[in-house]
């Protein structure tokens, strides 16, 4: 697997577009080299809003598993408030196949 993804420190709207095409050429990157679970790192995050933790979520209906590392507080307390918590575990998001019923 390749290095990890860092997220930006703000991962929010107004940024959102970047890091979305930033974060899916990582993610087709990986899958090209067989990675099962990706690792993002969080550490660097200061600002954080509801389209930021949406990005990361897209990854799940992707069917793509990735894990969180080195949450920053903002992070973190963004993810407990919009119902994100169990990121924060360190276990791996598991992403359901694409075209799996919910």
């Amino acid at each position: 697997m390749s290095e990890r993804f860092e997220l930006p420190a703000e991962l929010n709207i107004y940024g959102a577009l970047e890091t979305r095409d930033a974060l899916l050429a990582w993610v087709a990157e990986n899958n090209v080299q067989g990675s099962d679970s990706l690792e993002i790192c969080a550490r660097n995050v200061q600002e954080v809003d509801g389209s930021g933790l949406q990005l990361l979520a897209s990854l799940s209906n992707m069917g793509q598993s990735w894990r969180l590392t080195d949450p920053s507080d903002a992070f973190s307390d963004a993810c407990r408030t919009l119902g994100f918590g169990d990121w924060l575990e360190g276990r791996p998001a598991r992403g359901k196949p694409a075209g799996a019923s919910k």
